[in-house]
């Protein structure tokens, strides 16, 4: 599993208005759907309140094993187009992230990477990039929504040892 950085660079160092900060470094998953637009808007407004920087990440979930008897060609083909459709999204993505941190004067990094589990990659990521906090907006799909799609957000806070913000 590799991470791409994309955008600018991200000082974890504390503003000198807030030196001992709690809070300095804000992991926010993003996957560029409404939902995750507002984590955007929301986190960059936490940011600038805190005078933390943002780390944004998008994970795509890694393509699933390909059915038995495809040709390899075919099948390599097919990775290196999904492979250039993620990254290309998540350029795209944290582009548009990174103009609207700057333009709030929030210092901002961007990353993407391909994971088998979501959940745990944001975790991961969380540790991999120095992050204080991770704020995640959530469908808020009730106990039904949960049981038929699952809950990344209640697995992320199971998995990581980084306080978790959730955006309704």
């Amino acid at each position: 599993m590799s991470t791409r950085a994309l955008g600018g660079s991200t000082s974890l160092i504390a503003s000198p208005h807030r030196p001992h900060a709690m809070y300095r470094n804000l992991l926010v998953p993003v996957d560029g759907t409404e939902l995750s637009d507002k984590a955007m808007l929301r986190s960059i407004e936490l940011a600038q309140q805190l005078a933390a920087t943002i780390t944004a990440f998008i994970v795509e979930p890694t393509l699933p094993l390909p059915a038995v008897g495809r040709p390899a060609a075919m099948v390599m083909a097919e990775n290196e187009l999904h492979d250039l459709h993620i990254a290309h999204h998540a350029h795209e993505v944290l582009k548009t992230f990174e103009a609207r941190a700057q333009a709030a004067g929030v210092a901002f990094s961007g990353h993407y990477r391909q994971a088998p589990r979501v959940p745990e990659a944001i975790a991961e990521a969380a540790a991999e990039h120095h992050c204080d906090m991770i704020v995640m907006a959530t469908h808020g799909r009730g106990a039904f929504g949960e049981l038929m799609f699952g809950s990344n957000t209640k697995r992320v806070m199971a998995t990581s040892r980084v306080p978790l913000l959730v955006l309704h």
